[in-house]
């Protein structure tokens, strides 16, 4: 990723800062994009620490105007968007359909699906005029199967997967390369804390991953880099999962 300049957003914790520090890991010039202005900047810091380089923007990717104006930053910053990561997402309450919110439904698809379509349409555009570029847009394993009780969740990620394999029709000609990645159950803050606050629902729930582990931040970060790379020149519009197995089949350990 030497030489390449990029975004990447929600990368103020989690896997979007797993993402960030990747990228910059492999020489990439990274804008940092969340919506927390002290957990991004914490992220810039981490990567200049290290010998990166990289800068802040602060966005909400439901708001079309601010992914707009993330990009035109990127470009202005570093002089081009060869990749991107959209990473920012969120989930509501955990409820069956009959229970479940409507505020909270249209909450959930304005940020997870409208967001990847504004990011796209914004990125595809700078990269149009640097003659290409790649794209990777975060989905989930419940944008491969159904989940119970995230009926929102499901549908933005279901959404996403869709609008990721249409993108990469489109563009392909044009030099733009357009994946999805779908983390499993991954050790961010929030889930650590979970399984923190219970240990024999951790342990069941560890027990029916055939990898034995939870993914990390940071193999969910290679995965997005790799994607990104010249090493991937020929992948293009897959839904890559990344969670040691889970999606495979039932694991019978």
């Amino acid at each position: 990723m030497e030489g390449k300049a990029g975004l990447v957003t929600g990368a103020g914790s989690g896997i979007g800062r797993g993402s960030a520090l990747a990228f910059a890991r492999e020489g990439a010039k990274v804008m940092v994009s969340d919506k927390n202005e002290d957990s991004g900047k914490e992220t810039v810091w981490l990567i200049e620490e290290a010998g990166g380089t990289a800068a802040f923007f602060r966005c909400d990717v439901s708001n079309e105007d601010d992914v707009k104006a993330l990009v035109d930053a990127t470009v202005a910053e570093f002089g081009r968007l060869d990749f991107a990561h959209k990473n920012a997402g969120i989930t509501a309450k955990v409820a069956p359909i009959a229970e479940s919110d409507s505020a909270d439904f249209d909450r959930v698809i304005q940020t997870n699906l409208y967001g990847t379509y504004y990011s796209m349409k914004h990125e595809v555009r700078a990269m149009l005029k640097t003659g290409g570029g790649a794209i990777v847009n975060t989905s989930s394993g419940a944008g491969l199967e159904g989940v119970q009780n995230m009926i929102d969740y499901v549908a933005s990620k279901f959404g996403i997967n869709g609008m990721t394999k249409t993108a990469a029709l489109e563009y392909s000609r044009h030099g733009i390369r357009v994946n999805a990645i779908c983390p499993g159950l991954t050790a961010t803050p929030d889930v650590e804390n979970w399984f923190a606050a219970a240990p024999e629902q951790a342990k069941a729930i560890t027990a029916t991953l055939p990898s034995g582990k939870l993914a990390t931040p940071n193999d969910v970060g290679n995965a997005a880099v790799f994607l990104c790379s010249d090493l991937a020149g020929q992948i293009n519009g897959v839904t890559l999962p990344i969670d040691g197995g889970f999606s495979v089949g039932k694991f019978q350990g």
